[in-house]
């Protein structure tokens, strides 16, 4: 049986996490996590998801501020990451006898870095994937054991492409470990030359450029929802668009037009309709509550 320590914290790391649970082959006696987050108005602390399968489970959960004084202090065979979201020293990494291998998710060395699910969505891509790789201490640098492909569908956002990568990255990591253990997968230098590198977002990138044809808008959209999510300025207050879709309405880049209880705005390109939106300050709202109190939008220019 393998043992290994697994690193990661969120969502889709979870999944990972479950598959390795489910595999009679792996022994996963050690996890690391992120430290709960205080979150709300009462900054309640929140267990991220790996911790909590992993207390479901009766596994061993260590959760450090950083790792950089941190040191395994049981033997390993292997070491694990996925979305973890802290840097993990080289020292670490070569601690497990076999050493760490991490799930990416994208076709490296295309999309390297934090935020490559979003970025392939915003790019407007058809296609992306996950990469095995041996971890070194570079920025998703490492050598490639195995790659699946994955087709984006056109209405993929965030969360479902997310979904859909995690249930390919969980039968890629099962045979990546068999492989790489055995010795017979060998591990395949990067071609550092066509590598591309994505930045850990905040809410700045959602604002919309309407000077963005329609097309780069809703790509924006797809990528960022729900988390920064999209939004513009209206009256001095953020507006939220939680929800939209494209329209072939020729409209100026910007300006509002109400045509039966419908809101779409122009782009450089065809236009944008809005379906469900939040003002700061108020709860979410779909078109028909949201005229009822804001009908002053008509025609305005964001």
């Amino acid at each position: 049986m393998i043992k290994v320590v697994f690193f990661g914290t969120h969502q889709f790391a979870s999944v990972i996490l479950q598959s390795m649970i489910d595999n009679p082959k792996i022994n996963v006696s050690l996890v690391i996590t992120q430290p709960d987050k205080p979150v709300g108005r009462k900054q309640d602390l929140k267990k991220s998801f790996v911790k909590i399968l992993s207390e479901n489970n009766n596994i061993k959960v260590e959760q450090p501020e950083n790792l950089k004084n941190y040191n395994l202090v049981d033997k390993f065979d292997l070491g694990i990451t996925a979305q973890y979201g802290l840097l993990i020293p080289e020292h670490i990494l070569n601690t497990p006898t076999h050493g760490t291998l991490n799930v990416h998710t994208s076709l490296l060395p295309k999309y390297r870095g934090a935020s490559p699910i979003q970025s392939v969505l915003i790019n407007g891509e058809t296609e992306t994937g996950v990469t095995i790789m041996k971890m070194d201490k570079g920025l998703d640098t490492g050598p490639i054991l195995l790659q699946k492909r994955l087709k984006i569908k056109p209405h993929d956002t965030y969360t479902t492409l997310s979904e859909n990568l995690a249930k390919i990255s969980s039968q890629a990591l099962s045979e990546a470990i068999d492989g790489y253990v055995e010795g017979k997968l060998k591990p395949q230098i990067q071609n550092n030359s066509l590598a591309t590198e994505c930045h850990e977002l905040s809410r700045e990138d959602g604002q919309i450029d309407w000077n963005k044809t329609s097309k780069e808008i809703y790509n924006l959209y797809r990528g960022l929802t729900p988390w920064p999510g999209i939004w513009t300025m209206w009256q001095e207050k953020r507006l939220k668009l939680l929800e939209i879709k494209e329209s072939d309405k020729i409209i100026d880049a910007g300006k509002v037009i109400i045509e039966e209880k419908h809101i779409y705005i122009g782009c450089s390109e065809k236009s944008i309709e809005l379906l469900k939106l939040q003002l700061e300050g108020k709860k979410p709202m779909n078109v028909i509550e949201f005229l009822n109190g804001y009908k002053s939008i008509a025609n305005e220019i964001l």
